[in-house]
């Protein structure tokens, strides 16, 4: 079934020399790739029944890499699925060497973005699990932090995973800091803030509106997101007929259905997409913007229309489109102008109506900064604004700071 994809992947790219380095690069990892899996999966087959609830720490081991200052772990927890059954996940957890303050560390709870559904895309299982964590993972060890991160139920565990829906993603969020609370050497205590890029922006965003209820017993202070994928018709709207169709697209086709189960998912299907979507879903990111380039170049597309045309798709996003916070929940969001996958105008659209509703919103523009840069470039400014939290200080807002870009669609 590899051999198959990467041949496929090949005779496709070759339709634009400029993706066949990167395609030859794709084929020659497959062999090391699989090998490292086998050697990782029997930390991630659960037990059955799971030891505990939601929270429970079920392993963990060292997860081979350095972090200046602090201890690195690679960790199997017990989380929950959106309708409350448990299921585990895997995460990361990173523990300042610096002795802890006598209330518990404060906990930063990270949320990846979209990596991919297989088992070797997600960050606790990756070859580069520091992916990301540039700017801002070692100053948070320097200021005593305790750091966790979710896999997500479903991405390196037994699934499904629900991919960009908050009731999954939040319980999976909230967990890795219970899990974190769970660790005697990790000295965590109870006041937590979120932090994510992307798909996981979305995951923090919604912490916010969820978080409080589902955890009780947690303090949260703020959430912060790079890039979020908040205002999900219109980025949607934007992005279906062209790559971006293809890369994030199969990650929905296949979980969303096991959230929303009377979505209809054929009449919005190209023909291409019904017979690669379940394929590409299982691939890491890379590589299905490899395979979706190539084919956006022979002229197809991923979805057969605009699926938020069809009623039961429209009403869906509009749910997982999260509302203005309350003023008292702090909100850190960055953006890149030369954001090609979230749209720097939708977040556009976000600052304005949430600086509307008086949420308590700091937005961070910057300038010619892409997607996959976000996190990374605004990293120090999240720390900063973090440090602000946990510190009790007042959060301040920038509304009367336009952003850089109308908060309107493009005209046409």
């Amino acid at each position: 079934m590899k051999v198959a994809r990467t041949v496929i992947i090949v005779m496709l790219a070759i339709v634009t020399a400029g993706l066949m380095a990167v395609v030859a690069n794709v084929g020659s990892g497959i062999v090391g790739t699989r090998e490292q899996q086998a050697a990782l999966q029997p930390f991630y087959d659960p037990p059955n029944p799971l030891p505990g609830p939601a929270g429970t720490v079920i392993r963990m081991e060292p997860l081979g890499v350095t972090v200046p200052g602090a201890t690195a772990y690679r960790i199997l927890y017990v989380s929950e699925r959106s309708d409350g059954v448990p299921a585990a996940s895997g995460g990361m957890l990173f523990i300042p060497d610096a002795p802890a303050p006598p209330e518990g560390r404060p906990v930063v709870a990270w949320a990846h973005g979209t990596l991919g559904m297989g088992d070797a895309c997600v960050p606790s299982r990756s070859s580069n699990p520091l992916q990301d964590t540039d700017n801002w993972l070692d100053q948070m060890m320097q200021f005593g932090w305790v750091v966790v991160s979710t896999d997500y139920v479903g991405l390196g565990t037994p699934g499904p995973n629900q991919y960009l829906i908050a009731q999954s993603e939040v319980r999976d969020l909230v967990n890795a800091v219970r899990a974190a609370r769970n660790v005697p050497a990790a000295q965590a205590g109870t006041r937590y803030v979120t932090w994510g890029h992307s798909q996981g922006g979305h995951s923090s965003i919604w912490t916010g509106h969820l978080g409080e209820e589902y955890a009780p017993e947690l303090d949260l202070l703020g959430v912060a997101a790079a890039a979020p994928a908040l205002n999900l018709s219109e980025i949607v709207g934007a992005q279906w007929d062209n790559v971006v169709g293809w890369v994030i697209g199969p990650d929905v086709i296949e979980s969303w259905p096991t959230y929303y189960p009377d979505l209809p998912v054929d009449p919005i299907l190209s023909p291409q997409a019904a017979s690669t979507s379940a394929r590409l879903a299982g691939e890491c990111i890379k590589e299905s913007a490899i395979e979706g380039l190539a084919r956006e170049k022979l002229g197809q597309q991923f979805f057969a229309m605009d699926p938020l045309t069809d009623p039961a798709w429209a009403a869906a996003a509009l749910e997982q489109t999260p509302t203005p916070l309350a003023a008292d929940m702090p909100v850190f969001i960055s953006q890149g102008t030369a954001d090609t996958v979230v749209l720097p105008w939708p977040n556009a659209m976000v600052q304005k109506k949430w600086c509307d509703a008086g949420s308590s919103i700091s937005v961070l523009w910057m300038g010619g900064i892409s997607h996959q840069a976000a996190a990374t470039t605004s990293g120090p400014s999240a720390v900063a604004w973090i440090s602000d939290r946990f510190a009790g200080r007042p959060a301040g807002r920038t509304c009367d700071v336009p952003p850089p870009v109308p908060a309107a669609p493009p005209a046409s």
